[in-house]
């Protein structure tokens, strides 16, 4: 016998029905209209934005096809023949500062390597001394000496509100206005400065000097491993250990032990000046090197002040309270308490000022230091080859800058704070 259903449920049931079945003839009609399934597929928000991120790569690709054959042959019309062939032709010029043997007679690709490495080199420099008077600057920038914070502020906004190039010279032209060598500023008969540049004594190695370098190693190896293990044993048990000190014995004193037990495997080759006045001998420094060297360090300095300043600034004074509190030193107190927390605010802008300053460092080319575009475009006006010269330049300023971004993007991972 059924089960009469009241009538409002049977009416509901009714209407679930008649919706099934006009949901599947919508959904047959459908298939039935679009049989590859195009629409349905266009319909779906994801598979749409990959088509149409594809079809817009296509369009790039093509575009940079038609400018590059463009280019090939308009350049082929000129009579240039385009690659890169040329790296291997005779330079024909010299280099006055070099870190790798090169002549006049050694190619182009050598000149470029030539180039690149000064380039690294007053990027390194600069950028070590930068980082070296911004976080002093931004410290004593909010010393509570009115005297100190007012020099400070000076230097920080005089430096930032001058262009960087005009600096460069600036400091160029201080140097060139040194005694010419024949009058040059001695120290101790072994350093002289003049408008020639700093000539210093140079290092020779002799046999044995690699066990230095090994003790070196073991020093800063066993240094690490102390570090870490004193600073788990502070966790661990709240005594410190004196790192520093013994760390200081093994960097300095090991290496030190080792090169007297040695021999001293280590000579020294001065600088003489013989009968025409002129120095021979030692290590030369370029005034061009020193001036672009001062000019870099001290203008990206300026802004690191100003992030470092706003870093310690970012952490709440009760830190510092609570600090003083517990009788620490304001000394110890900024490194152990407030650098190790504005650091994780310092790093990301720090990332952008090291980056401005590896670029900043194409502006030598005003003073003839003979890094990699000044050096550059004596090839270019050599071989005309122009686009690949920019190319090479453009690439090797996208490879240092995209190393330096990594590598303090994992210092920033490092210090950061873990949370719970």
């Amino acid at each position: 016998m059924k089960r009469k259903l009241p009538g409002n449920k049977a009416g509901q049931l009714q209407s679930r029905k008649q919706t099934s079945n006009s949901q599947n003839m919508t959904q047959t009609g459908a298939t039935a209209a679009d049989p590859t399934g195009i629409n349905r597929l266009w319909r779906d928000e994801y598979t749409r934005g990959l088509i149409l991120q594809l079809v817009l790569a296509l369009g790039l690709a093509l575009l940079i096809a038609f400018i590059a054959s463009n280019t090939i042959t308009n350049l082929q019309n000129a009579g240039l023949a385009a690659g890169y062939g040329f790296i291997d032709d005779t330079a024909s010029f010299d280099i006055n500062q070099r870190l790798i043997g090169y002549a006049s007679t050694s190619t182009y690709g050598r000149a470029i390597v030539v180039g690149g490495l000064n380039t690294i080199l007053v990027a390194a420099l600069g950028i070590v001394t930068a980082t070296i008077i911004g976080f002093t600057a931004g410290v004593l920038r909010l010393s509570n000496n009115f005297l100190i914070s007012s020099l400070v502020a000076v230097y920080v906004e005089f430096t930032r509100n001058v262009p960087v190039l005009l600096q460069i010279i600036f400091w160029w032209v201080i140097l060139l206005a040194l005694p010419k060598v024949r009058d040059s500023l001695s120290i101790s008969d072994s350093i002289f400065l003049n408008n020639s540049g700093i000539s210093a004594p140079a290092p020779i190695f002799l046999e044995g000097w690699g066990y230095v370098l090994i003790a070196i190693v073991v020093g800063l190896s066993a240094t690490y491993i102390l570090s870490r293990w004193g600073r788990k044993r502070q966790e661990a048990t709240g005594e410190t250990f004196p790192v520093g000190w013994i760390g200081l014995g093994l960097i300095v004193g090991l290496p030190v032990i080792v090169f007297f037990a040695l021999g001293q495997p280590l000579d020294w080759n001065v600088p003489v000046a013989n009968r025409f006045g002129r120095l021979r001998g030692g290590l030369t420094i370029t005034p061009e090197l020193v001036a672009l060297w001062l000019a870099l360090a001290t203008y990206t300095g300026a802004f690191i002040s100003e992030i470092v300043r706003a870093g310690i600034l970012s952490v709440s004074r009760g830190q510092t309270e609570a600090a003083h509190a517990l009788g620490l030193r304001a000394g110890l107190t900024t490194r152990k308490i407030i650098l190790p927390q504005a650091l994780r605010v310092i790093i990301p802008p720090l990332t952008s000022q090291y980056l401005n300053l590896t670029k900043n460092s194409s502006l030598a080319v005003a003073i003839g230091y003979q890094d990699i575009v000044s050096i550059g475009d004596t090839v270019l006006n050599q071989s005309g080859q122009a686009l690949e010269v920019i190319s090479i330049f453009m690439a090797f300023y996208l490879t240092l800058s995209l190393l330096t971004s990594a590598f303090m993007n994992w210092y920033n991972k490092h210090i950061a704070l873990a949370e719970r």
